[in-house]
């Protein structure tokens, strides 16, 4: 398929937001037409909807709530989010909570998410609760495709501690995530670094390849005050 339909998925605080914001410049900046989904009623501060206006001048839509209800912890679009599932002529990013709430959010287009073909990215923190150890992921992984009723396809280690990360944290997250992939039979092939830090990071590590992420997302006290640090 040309136009893929990525639905991504990661536990509260995994950094799911900005991989698929990052995801969908990648697929712009090679050409395609994009829409990204912002389907996550999980997270009130990391949400890809709050890139909308800087996204429409790169001719990448954003669907998501808007007027009073932008901030709404409710998918209350969901003909357009169904009219872009069914769009074959737009690569399709699904930006999803990450708990069965918000996996059930998906649950009115799991038949024509299966009908179109997809691939099911699960971003991981293994510096964040839940996702800490080979069982935590495991589990997390079991409930995830419970409620979604999708397979996971692809791991991505966005294993970080912000302005502490660094290479030896890393390593510890893919060694960690890849016992899970080898043992679920998963594609994992990559790891996430923030553009600040790539020159202390490798651009490899236990033959995975790295992926320069691009910070967009600002917490609300960050706006309120006019700062942006980087940070995922």
């Amino acid at each position: 398929m040309n136009n893929k339909l990525i639905v991504v998925i990661g536990a509260y605080g995994s950094g799911k937001s900005e991989y698929s914001i990052n995801l969908a410049r990648e697929y712009s900046n090679k050409g395609k037409k994009v829409t990204l989904v912002d389907l996550d009623v999980v997270n009130p501060y990391f949400r890809s909807r709050d890139v909308r206006d800087k996204f429409a001048k790169e001719n990448i839509t954003v669907i998501a709530p808007e007027g009073e209800f932008q901030h709404a912890d409710l998918p209350m679009i969901s003909p357009r989010i169904m009219g872009a599932v069914q769009n074959f002529d737009e690569t399709v990013i699904l930006d999803v909570g990450g708990d069965p709430a918000g996996c059930r959010t998906l649950a009115r287009y799991v038949d024509n998410i299966k009908k179109r073909g997809y691939e099911m990215h699960l971003v991981i923190n293994t510096r964040r609760p839940f996702t800490s150890d080979a069982d935590g992921i495991t589990e997390m992984l079991q409930m995830l495709k419970s409620a979604s009723k999708l397979e996971i396809t692809e791991f991505i280690c966005n294993t970080n501690l912000m302005e502490h990360t660094t290479a030896e944290i890393i390593k510890e997250g893919i060694k960690i995530i890849d016992e899970v992939a080898k043992r679920e039979n998963i594609i994992f092939n990559t790891f996430t670094v923030l553009d600040k830090y790539i020159d202390i990071i490798p651009v490899s590590f236990e033959g995975k390849t790295r992926i320069t992420l691009n910070y967009y997302l600002s917490k609300p006290w960050e706006m309120k005050n006019k700062i942006h640090r980087s940070g995922i």
